[in-house]
């Protein structure tokens, strides 16, 4: 029978269903002694936890042919998908269905390209439809240019949506609202935002008039560039043109809201919020995740989600997710775990990301039994777990101080077929840190360096801290220097790092220098470097800028704000 919650325990809040559940099968119960330090509290009855729901098992779907041919038909179809999905090619999969150089059948062709529209695989249909155009057996026509220079648009290659665009004009085709408006997007994608924006423009002055989601589009483009005002200015334009019949639509409203939140404007998120209810727009759980985003205080992100029940708005799994990462990153693991639970409980499936914050969430206490189990649950609910989700399993094991199981496992990720990142070998070489194993620290860096690997801002911080604290000031003063050479600018931290490691008035003098600063000196520059220390609960802030994912293209709009260690599989809020 499992134990009882200790009344010394903090108990999940009751608006979650799962917590009496959570309480009964003890998915985590804490022997907690309050002698014991954050870092001990770990020993944990894991038994029931993140057991299997019969609505995640794999169920055989019965199929209705309209006859053996039909069957024959789909049945073949499917094995040609597979074979693309494996190959990871369409073109040489396609070449071998052609008999004796007969055409393939059109309803083939258009079906498959449809599927990979469906699944916003763009790259795939953008190879299939280049490869088109060079097929005689083939009219290439005008939509087929429109779906191309789309595709090329959704990748952001802008290169590649140039020659499309000046084909279709080479062709006399109509100048069209879905050409120019990929042709923005594609710029957009590609971090050419002037240009984007020039292109809007000039749609606005001659034509072809912007669509609604040409507008939803250059939104999002404002928005990722940081171009707040140039958002703010179109979305008033739309709001107060009484003669344009289009309008702000639920799509523009949730990335203003985004917009906001992401600004740091909680108020006007607010107002824009309130606005769609007095327009008579539906919010949604969209809604309310962009409202949630980049919320650092878990009690207003709890607030937020209080609100979307008592509105009977139904939450998805970004909705959880969001609601788990503020738990996580607040140290709160018993709730974090409540929410996942209940969101297995209402029949909502997590994805891959979302059980790469509930891992993150355990591996920031060095919570390892209970990462372990996430972990193995990710198999189990076919959500394969990708080199962020073993990363951050490596960091439970660091953050519990575990060098032994974190170099078992780190061996295990090249045994599984993955290959280590600079953020893989930053976490490892963290530990290390951490521990004042120098030596061993210095062998992973330059295992790293043999890989090809260049190391980061983070990892270069990491090691002078470690070479500070444990040898000389010189010895930090060194590692300072080899970051500049190195082309890597030092932020504000790894200054603030160097300047606490400065204890004589030489040091401080020279730190001072190098960090570019005139007065450094007073008690209370002194006071706010020793309150920054690079100490053992550190995150690892910028490493994992290097090992991106994007979500599907309606979701697209990714939460980075989540958790910075597990920026790579960070939830869109569905804008």
């Amino acid at each position: 029978m499992a134990a009882s919650l200790p009344h010394s325990l903090p108990i999940p809040r009751r608006r979650h269903s799962s917590v009496s559940i959570f309480n009964e099968q003890i998915l985590g119960v804490y022997r907690f002694d309050v002698n014991f330090n954050r870092q001990k509290h770990a020993r944990v009855v894991c038994q029931g936890m993140l057991a299997p729901r019969k609505f995640m098992q794999r169920r055989k779907k019965v199929e209705v042919f309209k006859d053996d041919a039909d069957e024959a038909d789909q049945k073949n179809w499917r094995k040609m998908m597979n074979e693309i999905d494996e190959v990871g090619s369409a073109v040489s999969v396609l070449r071998t269905r052609r008999t004796k150089n007969q055409p393939l059948p059109k309803d083939l062709v258009l079906g498959t390209l449809v599927r990979f529209k469906q699944q916003k695989k763009w790259n795939i249909v953008a190879e299939i439809l280049e490869w088109l155009r060079t097929q005689h057996w083939w009219n290439f026509n005008e939509m087929d240019a429109l779906m191309l220079i789309t595709a090329y648009g959704k990748q952001g290659d802008f290169n590649k949506a140039e020659r499309v665009f000046s084909y279709i004009n080479k062709k006399g085709y109509p100048p069209s609202v879905v050409s120019h408006t990929a042709l923005m997007e594609a710029y957009g994608k590609g971090g050419q935002y002037n240009k984007a924006e020039a292109i809007f423009r000039r749609m606005q002055s001659s034509g072809p008039e912007p669509s609604a989601i040409t507008y939803q589009i250059i939104l999002k483009i404002f928005v990722e560039a940081d171009k707040y005002l140039e958002a703010e200015e179109v979305f008033e334009t739309i709001l107060t043109d009484d003669m344009s019949s289009l309008k702000p639509d639920q799509q523009m409203f949730h990335m203003m809201i985004y917009m906001y939140k992401k600004a740091g404007k909680s108020d006007k998120a607010r107002k824009i919020f309130s606005m769609m209810n007095e327009r008579g727009l539906q919010q949604t759980s969209v809604t309310y995740n962009s409202l949630m985003s980049f919320e650092t205080n878990y009690k207003e992100v709890a607030k937020i989600y209080d609100q979307m029940q008592r509105a009977k708005v139904k939450p998805d799994v970004v909705s959880y997710a969001l609601l788990i990462s503020a738990y996580g990153k607040a140290r709160r693991e018993e709730e974090a775990l409540a929410v996942f639970e209940e969101m297995l409980d209402a029949g909502v499936r997590p994805t891959q990301k979302a059980y790469n914050i509930l891992l993150d969430a355990f591996a920031i206490s060095g919570m390892v039994e209970q990462a372990k189990i996430v972990f193995k649950s990710m198999r189990r609910d076919r959500c394969t777990p990708d080199l962020c989700s073993y990363t951050t399993m490596l960091s439970s094991y660091v953050n519990a101080s575990d060098m032994e199981g974190a170099e078992k496992f780190f061996k295990r990720i090249k045994h599984d077929g993955l290959e280590p990142n600079v953020v893989t070998y930053g976490t490892l070489i963290k530990g290390y840190a951490k521990t004042n194993d120098l030596e061993t620290m210095m062998r992973k860096y330059e295992e790293m360096q043999l890989h090809g690997i260049k190391a980061n801002q983070t990892i270069y911080t990491t090691i002078m801290d470690a070479y500070g604290k444990n040898r000389d000031f010189g010895d930090a003063v060194i590692w300072f220097k080899e970051m500049e050479s190195c082309g890597v600018v030092p932020d504000q931290k790894a200054k603030n790092i160097l300047l606490s490691l400065a204890n004589t008035v030489e040091e401080k003098a020279e730190a001072s220098e190098l960090v570019g600063q005139t007065d450094c000196f007073n008690d209370q520059h002194t006071v706010i470097n020793e309150n920054i220390r690079f100490d053992d609960d550190d995150d690892d802030d910028d490493e994992d800028d290097e090992d991106g994912d994007d979500y599907d293209d309606d979701d697209e709009q990714t939460l980075s704000f989540i958790d910075e260690r597990t920026k790579a599989s960070s939830i869109s809020v569905g804008v």
